[in-house]
């Protein structure tokens, strides 16, 4: 237990960084609403631009180091087996690194009424861009904005055997051997404001879709109140599934999450029509692929539409924002893999699990509105995104059955997410945490309760908006250490290539 000392330092930051950051909040909403407004305005149009380079370049590293020579490197010695089979090490990184069920079945109607590259709102064009952004969103780049810090960390951690299992142990190379620095502490420091402020966003996007559910199979009033008991059941979950630890816990949680969510895609696709979610679903690959590079570097300079500042720079610096932390969890449970699996896997299947949900769920409901069964986009501008989910599913055949099992995996996905999120922050503010440890129970269980904080105060706060301006603004400073992490990834394993 010595050797897994609570790290005092970084343990009162990241307590006071809560508070400072809630109590302001919550004490004058109106004017941090427009603040955080003013500030998400200023980063999205003038550094926006930063972000789409960051997705290119993390593409292009990885390309080069799945496929070049680095790409069968261990982490870990090299006749060590992986922790977990791949199904469970699937679910896991899914599980933590994923918050779309608030999104795919609705994402597709905002693209739908103000689509890209100048298509005329609600026209087929902007039918087959709506169906096709929110893949795109949620695909490749996305994935190797959390790929690359997992490689960056788990690298030095593994091959150097190091005692910290922290953000700042991707850039080892610069701290001459040593793990604590001040450097170090600024990094470490940096990431959990960008932990709390990506997995705060998250719950505030969840939330209100699991009370929405609630509120329809019980018929309890929604509302704030409500929200907060959907926080309170969370956190029973996922601070019952930390104290049992990574494996009991996390481990279980994950792969009951996977069977529920397949069973719940397949039944929607037999049931729904299943003929227009597969024709869709192959034009939007299909249309994905061929315009990919177009949609990763477009910046509309011309028309200013506000598209790419509202959607693709919000969702990458949202990656950007849960990369550390999604790079610390895989780190943790991909000991025993080489690096071209950890990329490969987490790049192809992570994709795959993403655009399956917007294949079926997204599609299913724009089926909806183009045969005018349900005016989901009208639904979605008067009662906001929760209510015209829960319509559209409300649809299916035994619609409370499918909304029920909805609720209970959105559940499931909020819990590990938040889960995973207090491990890490509990794996950061621990002194020595050497590979195959785990922080001690009361530390986890701790993080799984104060994380709930930001995330009902961003909800009473208020509005799609603030969520999306907390995740751009907490992820600016990450962008930078981004470029410091490469760097540093690249000298080390050329450096240790060189001299093997």
């Amino acid at each position: 237990m010595e050797q897994r000392q609570v790290d005092w330092p970084s343990f009162g930051a990241c307590i006071a960084i809560i508070v400072l950051v809630c109590v302001p909040l919550a004490a004058f909403p109106e004017a941090s609403g427009k603040l955080l407004q003013s500030c998400y305005d200023l980063i999205a149009h003038e550094l926006g631009f930063l972000y789409l380079l960051a997705g290119i370049g993390a593409m292009v590293l990885l390309a080069w180091l799945a496929f070049g020579r680095h790409g069968q490197v261990v982490l870990g010695a090299d006749d060590t087996p992986p922790d977990f089979s791949t199904y469970s090490w699937v679910a896991m990184l899914f599980c933590a690194g994923v918050g779309l069920l608030a999104w795919a079945p609705i994402e597709w109607a905002y693209y739908y009424d103000a689509p890209p590259f100048g298509a005329e709102p609600a026209s087929s064009e902007a039918a087959a861009w709506a169906s096709t952004y929110g893949i795109f969103h949620w695909g490749p780049t996305a994935w190797c904005f959390y790929c690359l810090p997992t490689i960056a960390i788990a690298y030095p951690y593994y091959t150097k055997r190091l005692t910290h299992l922290r953000f700042s142990t991707s850039c080892h190379y610069f701290f001459g051997g040593r793990e604590e620095t001040r450097s170090a502490r600024v990094i470490d420091w940096l990431f959990m404001i960008a932990l709390l402020g990506g997995a705060g966003s998250s719950l505030g996007f969840s939330t209100p879709l699991i009370a929405a559910c609630i509120s329809r199979l019980t018929g309890a009033a929604n509302g704030f109140a409500l929200e907060a008991f959907v926080v309170g059941i969370c956190v029973a979950i996922f601070g019952t599934s930390v104290w049992f630890g990574l494996r009991k816990g996390i481990k279980r949680l994950s792969d009951i999450n996977m069977v529920l969510a397949l069973v719940l895609l397949a039944f929607m696709l037999v049931v729904g029509p299943t003929v227009f979610l597969l024709k869709t679903s192959l034009n939007s690959v299909g249309l994905m692929l061929s315009e990919f590079v177009r949609m990763n570097s477009w910046t509309d300079p011309f028309t200013d539409s506000g598209f790419v500042e509202s959607w693709t720079i919000f969702y990458w610096a949202w990656w950007v924002a849960y990369g550390p932390f999604v790079g610390l969890f895989v780190t943790r449970i991909s000991r025993g893999r080489t690096i071209r699996q950890v990329i490969l896997g987490m790049i192809c299947w992570g994709s795959l699990g993403g655009a399956l949900f917007y294949m079926i769920m997204g599609n299913y409901s724009m089926h909806l509105e183009l045969t005018g069964v349900l005016d989901v986009s009208g639904l979605l501008a008067a009662e906001g995104a929760p209510s015209a989910i829960v319509a559209s599913l409300d649809h299916m055949p035994a619609g409370a059955l499918v909304i029920g099992v909805f609720c209970v995996v959105c559940i499931i996905f909020a819990a590990t997410t938040y889960d995973s999120a207090s491990y890490t922050l509990a794996a950061a503010a621990t002194r020595h945490l050497a590979a195959g440890d785990d922080p001690p129970r009361w530390h986890r269980v701790f993080w799984a309760v104060a994380l709930t904080l930001l995330p009902l105060t961003l909800m009473y706060v208020g509005g799609l908006k603030v969520m999306q301006t907390a995740v751009l603004v907490v992820s600016l400073p990450i962008l930078l250490v981004g470029v410091l992490m490469s760097f540093a990834l690249v000298k080390q394993l050329e450096l240790d290539h060189r001299f093997s």
